[in-house]
């Protein structure tokens, strides 16, 4: 979809407004008053082919009015990007790329802000789904979320965004989606078996009697004891399920420990720790590597504070939920923005300085 298909009866173009927004992000700037510190500024109106420097409140009205019709172009553009640089995508030792993808909470007490609402932490705020891909975390998605919306709900509409731009910029490499316990759903499983995907999903034992686990481990002989008052026992199964008239197998891994003695002394009463984890890797990876692969997943939440903190955006300063969706596509640029390149490029190459020397898909006016 190029900017030229969107509607514009007067004004500054569509991509002189796009991509002096995408010069602030890549320069650390999400507020729009911002601009207005480089609307004189010669380097930052070549560096960005920007015919003309908007003002703060054009800026903030433009967005405002069209976000929901420049987000598709946003997303796109960012994909497009990490595939036409060539970005590193790291695997995991097993040769598969993680695909990590987390709802996590975004403190905006005391506003109100389209969309804010009690999150599962206990203030009101966002709770957006991030995806990234690789050990570097390249980021595919970051949807901004009603606070109070649980993270399983409309999850598959994300999986159908995401999933396509994972493979693509993966190739032939095999995916390992990782998620957690709130995901844990027939639905979810069904859909990323359907999309033949590897995965790895918290279990979450709901309602579940830990003696009937415990009674498995006893007859499979495969407690452990790792010091005095605790013992632990670790075993997979296969459970087989029915989503939408398809039969799948499913390996699901179990940890259960059983602690009777801490540092204070003998218990009354058994604690009982019930654990588990659903995937589609087979016994080529022993329950052992499932765990710690399944450990490695939470350093996703690295990438969600570079959002919160480093870029600074976990109290958005837009109105709207639809411009600070627009903001994230471009902030995943990083280190990697146009912005960026020109600079390093100019060191180089200084006769580029004046010329049209990148250009994103879309972007032409």
């Amino acid at each position: 979809m190029a900017l030229k298909a969107i509607p514009l009866r007067h004004g500054m173009t569509h991509g002189d407004m796009l991509k002096t927004y995408i010069g602030l992000l890549c320069l650390g700037k999400s507020d729009f008053d911002a601009v207005e510190n480089y609307r004189k500024d010669t380097y930052f109106r070549h560096a960005l082919d920007i015919g003309q420097v908007p003002s703060s409140a054009s800026l903030r009205q433009r967005l405002d009015a069209q976000a929901e019709a420049y987000l598709p172009l946003a997303y796109a553009n960012n994909i497009d990007f990490l595939a036409r640089a060539k970005v590193p995508i790291t695997p995991l030792k097993t040769g598969h790329v993680p695909l990590d993808m987390d709802v996590y909470p975004m403190d905006n007490s005391d506003t109100h802000k389209e969309g804010v609402s009690r999150t599962y932490h206990g203030y009101d705020g966002y709770a957006p789904i991030g995806a990234y891909l690789g050990l570097e975390g390249w980021c595919l998605a970051n949807e901004l979320r009603p606070g109070s919306q649980h993270s399983q709900k409309e999850f598959t509409y994300v999986l159908e965004r995401v999933l396509p731009n994972a493979k693509r910029l993966a190739g032939r490499t095999p995916i390992l989606v990782r998620l957690d316990s709130a995901h844990d759903a027939l639905e979810t499983r069904g859909e990323l078996a359907k999309d033949e995907v590897d995965f790895l999903i918290k279990w979450n034992p709901r309602g579940i009697d830990p003696e009937d686990f415990m009674a498995r481990a006893d007859e499979l002989g495969c407690w452990e004891h790792p010091r005095e008052g605790k013992r632990v026992a670790v075993f997979s199964e296969t459970v087989t399920q029915v989503y939408k008239k398809k039969t799948y197998h499913f390996r699901r891994v179990i940890r259960i420990t059983e602690r009777t003695l801490d540092k204070h002394g003998q218990w009354m009463v058994p604690n009982i720790e019930l654990e588990g984890w659903w995937t589609t890797l087979d016994e080529n990876y022993d329950d052992a590597t499932i765990i710690a692969l399944y450990k490695d997943h939470a350093t996703c939440e690295q990438f969600h504070s570079e959002f919160k903190t480093d870029l600074d955006l976990e109290r958005t300063l837009m109105q709207y939920a639809s411009v600070y969706n627009h903001q994230i596509p471009q902030k995943a640029l990083g280190h990697r923005s146009p912005v960026q390149a020109l600079k390093n490029w100019q060191e180089k190459r200084p006769e580029l300085f004046k010329k049209r020397v990148y250009k994103l898909t879309g972007l032409d006016t």
